[in-house]
């Protein structure tokens, strides 16, 4: 059974033209699957539909074989630990209120009653903050900082440290790399497909950055106007016979 299956997904704005149109795919369990296409496309629209943060007008997704889309409230929460997310701005993600500690501690509080940690132990929750900075390759003294005070790169592997800090099985990467420098994209990237082997983790890696698709993901799905027009394995990307669009995009880098 795949991990996330979505079918004929549907989701509309007022009387417009559909933000996402008939969208259907599979993400099996350990997958990395790069979702790419213009901005404007619909991209992150459907990752606000598959984190149930936007109600969709028809379709499916199920998440380990549970229909979500049917589930709203307190039903729908005991799924959310398994799907998390980590956005193109770190900044606007961490609430600057918080150290980082806190922002890290927050997802554990949320949930600590129906955890069950496979990969971080919490004899403390100081201890817990020190591994999750580890996995993310941070010094254990950022804890105490607040966001402004971190660089761009070390905010992105906060951001990361937290969405793991509840080890889920799904991650939506949205554009996890376009707001840093190259320097800190390579290394993002690097740190990400080690935490997928390491935690075994599945990904959803949306970007308009061809390049850091086809480093990441084996399969590529192709989005335009909303609609899933093409998909195909990394190889297959610059074959000829792929749509017009497709051939378009590869032209641009």
């Amino acid at each position: 059974m795949s991990l996330l299956t979505v079918n004929q997904l549907t989701k509309s704005y007022q009387q417009g033209q559909p933000a996402v149109h008939n969208m259907s795919f599979e993400l099996q369990r350990g997958e990395s699957l790069g979702l790419v296409g213009e901005s404007g496309c619909g991209k992150s629209t459907l990752a606000r539909c598959l984190l149930r943060l936007e109600d969709i007008d028809r379709g499916e997704i199920l998440l380990n074989g549970v229909h979500m889309e049917k589930l709203h409230g307190r039903k729908l929460r005991p799924l959310r630990r398994h799907i998390q997310i980590v956005l193109q701005n770190p900044a606007a993600a961490l609430n600057p209120k918080l150290t980082v500690r806190d922002s890290l501690v927050d997802p554990y509080e949320q949930f600590k009653q129906e955890l069950a940690l496979k990969h971080f132990t919490v004899p403390s929750l100081d201890r817990y903050v020190q591994q999750l900075l580890e996995a993310v390759e941070l010094p254990a003294s950022l804890g105490s900082r607040y966001p402004h005070e971190l660089s761009g790169g070390q905010r992105q592997r906060v951001t990361i440290a937290r969405a793991i800090s509840i080890e889920p099985e799904l991650m939506i990467l949205d554009e996890p790399t376009a707001s840093l420098d190259v320097l800190s994209q390579g290394a993002v990237l690097k740190l990400l497909s080690s935490l997928q082997e390491s935690l075994g983790l599945s990904y959803l890696f949306i970007s308009h950055d061809l390049a850091a698709v086809y480093q990441m993901c084996p399969r590529i799905l192709v989005m335009k106007d909303g609609r899933l027009i093409d998909q195909c394995s990394r190889e297959q990307l610059f074959h000829e016979e792929r749509h017009a669009y497709t051939k378009e995009l590869v032209s641009m880098y």
